[in-house]
């Protein structure tokens, strides 16, 4: 069975559905676990799919544009592998801060039955949150369609009102040297008002970001108290940020 054939039965079980599951789709089509994470990769990268931990799920155009959807997808096992160590430093009853970065919006299949109160200027992870047990809180403002967040001085004064438990939050780019930076000032300003108002603050970051400078510096690297990335960063390099006083997490 070749790739369009495997695709062609893969959108049609996903319409059936909307959560597909990888070990599911092997026996369907007859072939490997290794031929569906591939097949799901490049459907996800298509904007056709989300992928999740262990498979997939129905992208909604109306709440998710395709951009996004595609963002989400790269290094999508990677982005899983960070998630899944962060949902585990969430406890019920929390109130946890969620920016928009599409690392951040993977957790949101690992929280939907957790009872925890979330507040997010994300409109990805309300839509994917609405239905579920956790409590949503949305900070509102200017909506940046590209983002599919709301930015400006009304989310952040939104974010200041609440104290958070803890906050999680996506970055562009962080080295030993020169701290965190990111592309955008919206993005700096966001980031910052989470982590201003949180008692603890996990940034996620993919191993490929890290060592990295961005457009723009915004904090020092003793800023960052917890560091959580993926199992491809090598023992040195995490030595190095564990000596700057980081707590740095890998799965």
């Amino acid at each position: 069975m070749n790739f369009q054939i495997r695709k062609q039965k893969i959108l049609e079980k996903l319409e059936q559905d909307a959560i597909l599951d990888v070990k599911e789709l092997a026996i369907l089509l007859e072939t490997s676990e290794i031929t569906v994470r591939r097949d799901l990769a490049i459907l996800a990268e298509q904007g056709l799919l989300v992928r999740t931990h262990g498979g997939a799920m129905k992208v909604s155009l109306s709440q998710m544009p395709v951009s996004f959807a595609q963002k989400s997808a790269i290094n999508a096992e990677q982005k899983d592998e960070i998630c899944k160590i962060a949902v585990s430093q969430i406890q019920a009853g929390d109130v946890v801060f969620l920016d928009c970065g599409s690392t951040v919006f993977r957790m949101c299949p690992f929280i939907r039955n957790m009872k925890i109160k979330v507040v997010t200027n994300s409109l990805p992870i309300i839509n994917e949150l609405v239905g579920s047990e956790v409590s949503l809180n949305f900070a509102g403002g200017e909506i940046d369609f590209e983002r599919q967040a709301a930015h400006g001085k009304i989310a952040i004064e939104h974010f200041q009102r609440y104290r958070a438990d803890k906050a999680f939050v996506g970055i562009d780019g962080i080295s030993l040297k020169n701290g965190l930076s990111a592309s955008s000032e919206k993005e700096a300003e966001i980031t910052m008002a989470l982590a201003q108002n949180a008692r603890e603050v996990f940034f996620l970051c993919d191993s490929g970001k890290l060592e990295k400078d961005r457009y723009l510096p915004f904090a020092p690297i003793n800023f960052v108290q917890n560091l959580i990335t993926d199992s491809s960063v090598s023992q040195e390099l995490l030595a190095e940020y564990k000596k700057a006083g980081i707590n740095a997490l890998k799965s």
